[in-house]
């Protein structure tokens, strides 16, 4: 695969290239009024093409599965597929290729090159642990029908576009060496956006979002179906035959569900956040504070349980993990609105919010709550500043610093640096007792530190 240019060899490339968008069809010429002169240097050079937005390609027929198509899918030869089918290790065949005996095959490839015997196959696939093929029925074929050089005609991106966002999105099957009906439909989707106006680094940006939160739902959705129904099923004794219909009847009961939840909970979500960055623009302005491109300032917390480990060893692995879904539960129920958890890593919760005042006051309420006497007690660190934004996530040395806070802080403390005192000083629920200066690991120089108090009245 050819080498594929950088944000910043794109956006580089964008002013030569501009003149030459021109001349393009009226689908590249035409911007929303929102989308700036920027927007369009930006967005031309990498529309190829005057595709008509939202135009689709006719439909295709149905791709015919035969022994030597379902054998290259699954790397093999087709001698090597004959025989499985032969040795019984693809139940569903009954004479015909569909998509779940298709995809049985591949998992039979897989688990052969790991190293399992066709007998640990065979048992495998006749007691229903492999009875996962049908769910192939359920949703849409990925099978590569496209070059390329297609999909470039076809969506009017550049070839360089389509490899990176392929690369994206984070999913290990999208390949521009083979692009699916499906990918497709979704390069067809981010032509229409980056020729609304949508900033070409913006969007590379939320597609990984938008990949890595879809993988952490989708890897929920199979191990939750996997523990509470597939398992149950097997310790039942229930015949692969019998489970497999089972388990299929459920997943086209729910499955219509999904898209529903998700829209659903993506635009509740999308009118707090909305109302939270016109809140904190009116704050930036009022306070004439500007953020760099690509920078927030925001109050960064991060808070563990002390005693983890300990925990651990007292309670057993699942006993302290359900002690932590307790704290993550707690800390993500009674967060000020503007604040949300950015992550978890172990025990440890990362906390960002806008507003350090509201942030350190939940802090010590927290803390408070869940001090001397409770099954672990927390400790805060935070610090105020700015810090990069990427994906969803946020980085650099000012989140690097409020990590290090948090490590030094013992059960039940809340510490904080100099800027949140500056900050939250407006406070009357909240007094900081001055610790020093103290070394943190990674920092050359010392930082400033206090335990935030709750005034008594």
């Amino acid at each position: 695969m050819k080498r594929v240019p950088s944000d910043g060899a794109l956006a580089a490339a964008a002013p030569s290239r501009a003149r030459a968008a021109a001349s393009l069809p009226a689908r590249t010429a035409t911007v929303p009024p929102l989308a700036s002169a920027a927007a369009t240097a930006i967005r031309s050079p990498w529309i190829v093409s005057g595709r008509t937005r939202g135009q689709a390609e006719p439909p295709s027929g149905k791709v015919e599965l035969t022994f030597a198509r379902v054998a290259a899918m699954a790397g093999v030869s087709e001698a090597t597929v004959r025989r499985w089918v032969r040795d019984g290790l693809v139940p569903q065949f009954d004479g015909h290729w569909t998509r779940a005996s298709a995809a049985h095959a591949k998992l039979v490839a897989r688990l052969r090159a790991r190293g399992y015997t066709v007998s640990q196959i065979r048992e495998a696939s006749q007691s229903g642990r492999l009875a996962f093929g049908y769910i192939e029925e359920l949703l849409p074929s990925t099978d590569g029908r496209f070059t390329l050089a297609e999909a470039v005609r076809i969506t009017g991106l550049q070839p360089e576009l389509v490899e990176r966002v392929c690369a994206s999105t984070g999913l290990s099957g999208v390949s521009t060496e083979s692009i699916s009906e499906q990918d497709l439909q979704m390069l067809r989707y981010v032509a229409d956006i980056i020729a609304a106006g949508f900033p070409l680094p913006a969007l590379l940006q939320l597609l990984r979002v938008y990949g890595q939160a879809m993988a952490q739902i989708a890897d929920a959705e199979v191990r939750l179906f996997h523990l509470y129904v597939h398992e149950p099923l097997m310790r039942a004794g229930v015949p692969g035959a019998e489970m497999t219909e089972e388990m299929e009847s459920l997943t086209r009961d729910v499955l219509p569900f999904v898209v529903p939840f998700m829209n659903y909970f993506h635009g509740r979500q999308l009118a707090h956040f909305i109302e939270q960055d016109v809140i904190g623009h009116i704050e930036a302005d009022l306070d004439g504070e500007a953020d760099t491109e690509g920078r927030m300032r925001v109050t960064i917390a991060f808070a563990d349980l002390a005693g983890y480990t300990r925990l651990t060893e007292e309670r057993g692995d699942e006993g302290a993990v359900e002690a932590v879904e307790r704290f993550s539960q707690a800390v993500s129920r009674t967060l000020p609105i503007d604040a949300r958890v950015i992550k978890t890593l172990g025990d440890e919760v990362m906390i960002v919010a806008a507003d350090p005042v509201g942030l350190t006051e939940w802090a010590v309420e927290f803390a408070h709550s869940r001090g001397a006497g409770s099954e672990a007690p927390t400790r805060i660190g935070i610090h105020h500043g700015e810090a990069l934004y990427r994906d969803g996530d946020y980085y650099g040395r000012e989140v690097n610093r409020a990590a290090r806070v948090v490590a030094r802080a013992s059960g039940g403390e809340v510490l904080v640096t100099r800027p949140v005192v500056e900050a939250a000083a407006s406070s009357g629920r909240v007094g900081f007792e001055r610790i020093g200066e103290v070394s943190l690991k990674g920092f050359s120089q010392p930082t400033e530190l206090f335990q935030a108090l709750i005034v008594e009245d």
